[in-house]
């Protein structure tokens, strides 16, 4: 389908989705939200896609996403506010659930909204000039999108309560420290980079990278005990496979394994 705030391709199993509101530094709108549910949707559905990176497009400064369209949020009543927090954490949650990975590559400023959509990415590889934080704090609001529940998650309590009651942005370098983002390259080695990546991933067995990502998942949530469990149900399962005889078949032959996400 056709895009007004985004653009979509695929190449080689890769989808690149590339936030396109250059005048508002690729900042996210309602519109924008709904168009992202789209396009994840039909990338989730399609089973020639195998990993996606998200990123955001040129800007008057770099920029994944500098935030949430703040013009929509003024004057917002609570059942609006509910409503649009709703709209961003089920497109969030679409994203971590996508049974794909998902790349964030942060090509700029990611703050707000713009970081909470990179929390549900399963990777976030960021430019040396990133800057990320959830500033909501100081417009008198809080994180919607999911921020005040991902970010915790992410690097830890107390470096996310910080960040969270300050509103301070953290630079590329600090969030590598704190574990915000997995690496950071020079601006025009990063999207280089997340392909490299994202080619890597799509080369493996589809069943076994999403069985992967659901035990890991879930087991956030759960005792080691039943993550464990999980852990070996999935591995049974997947041990009946075509992938996993092919995989092995492959290993034993010396040969690269044909996938074929069954």
């Amino acid at each position: 389908m056709a895009y007004e705030t985004l653009s979509v391709g695929t190449e080689g199993g890769v989808a690149l989705v590339t936030i396109c509101r250059p005048d508002r530094l690729n900042a996210i709108n309602d519109a924008t939200l709904v168009e992202l549910t789209a396009a994840f949707r039909a990338l989730r559905d399609d089973g020639a896609v195998r990993c996606v990176i998200l990123t955001g497009g040129p800007a008057k400064r770099p920029a994944f996403v500098a935030g949430a369209d703040i013009g929509e949020m003024a004057g917002q009543t609570a059942a609006e506010g509910r409503a649009r927090s709703l709209l961003g954490q089920a497109l969030c949650d679409l994203i971590e659930n996508l049974g794909k990975p998902v790349i964030a590559a942060v090509n700029g400023v990611a703050l707000g909204g713009g970081l909470e959509l990179a929390l549900a990415c399963h990777f976030r590889l960021a430019s040396s000039d990133a800057r990320l934080g959830l500033p909501e704090v100081t417009l008198g609001i809080i994180p919607g999108f999911g921020g005040t529940q991902r970010l915790p998650r992410a690097i830890g309590l107390g470096p996310a309560l910080e960040l969270l009651t300050s509103g301070r942005h953290a630079d590329a370098a600090e969030a590598h420290r704190l574990g915000l983002v997995n690496q950071v390259y020079p601006p025009d080695q990063l999207l280089p980079e997340a392909r490299k990546l994202a080619a890597k991933i799509a080369g493996n067995g589809p069943v076994a990278v999403r069985l992967a990502l659901e035990a890991a998942l879930a087991g956030r949530s759960q005792p080691l005990a039943e993550g464990l469990r999980l852990e070996a149900t999935l591995f049974g399962l997947i041990s009946a496979t075509h992938d996993t005889q092919e995989g092995l078949k492959a290993f034993l032959e010396k040969r690269p394994p044909q996938y074929r996400g069954s």
